[in-house]
């Protein structure tokens, strides 16, 4: 990490406010660790927890009782978002990443909007000029970018007061709701794999091995399956997210 170590910044922290830390360490861990299956081998946990520290730091320095939030809720998001910032920094996404990806939303929505249903893999990889082997190699090279893009809330924004709706105008409030509608309405159109791997991933929060677990098929099937149902989303709500 860059900057001031944790060490240091425990270092500045009164003795009441190192056994507050200590308090909500475990909350650190399992963020770290759920956050860490959704990666690539070479985001390392422990660097996870570090940054995570950090963003526990300044959630005890700018925790607002008035705002409505409980604290584990307001720290959830610091130390989440303090985690991705470091990741990010990391740049560990090549570009040719985000252009396959942008590649196959584009092929998809071509293909949906020429044959009017959902698109089947081969025609995907048809519309591409990729083999189906290819193809599925793409799915999964650009899954570990969608997992982290996805994970990428305004944690900032969030954590001042957007999740309490203040400072929000009525526009942006209809604008958001309108959003979150939308892609609700999407994830519920999905086919119905796709669907349960979305499902299985945001909602019971399982990570990738567990899926292929729960649906008998390997690790690698369902990093296909969750990458595929992302850009089949993304490829619809091309109109709310360019």
């Amino acid at each position: 990490m860059t900057g001031t170590s944790v060490y240091e910044q425990v270092q500045k922290q009164s003795a009441s406010e190192v056994m507050e830390l200590e308090q909500y360490l475990p909350l650190v861990k399992r963020i770290a660790y759920h956050l860490k299956g959704r990666l690539p081998d070479s985001v390392f946990v422990e660097d996870l927890i570090q940054s995570g520290v950090v963003g526990l730091i300044e959630a005890m320095q700018k925790f607002n009782a008035n705002q409505g939030a409980s604290f584990e809720t307001y720290a959830g998001i610091r130390i989440r978002g303090s985690m991705l910032d470091e990741i990010r920094k990391g740049d560990w996404t090549p570009r040719s990443v985000y252009r396959k990806s942008r590649a196959v939303s584009e092929a998809i929505n071509q293909v949906e909007s020429k044959i009017g249903r959902e698109a089947r893999d081969e025609e995907i990889a048809e519309e591409m000029g990729v083999t189906l082997k290819e193809y599925h190699h793409i799915l999964q090279d650009t899954n570990s970018a969608q997992l982290l893009s996805i994970d990428q809330p305004d944690h900032e924004e969030l954590s001042e007061g957007r999740m309490v709706g203040q400072n929000m105008s009525p526009f942006g409030e209809l604008a958001e709701s309108g959003f979150q509608q939308a892609l609700v309405n999407e994830i519920s159109n999905l086919p119905d794999k796709e669907k349960l791997v979305m499902s299985l991933y945001y909602d019971e929060e399982l990570n990738l091995k567990e899926i292929g677990e729960v649906l008998d098929v390997s690790e690698s099937r369902v990093s296909q399956i969750h990458s595929q149902a992302v850009k089949r989303i993304r490829s619809r709500m091309a109109d709310w997210i360019q």
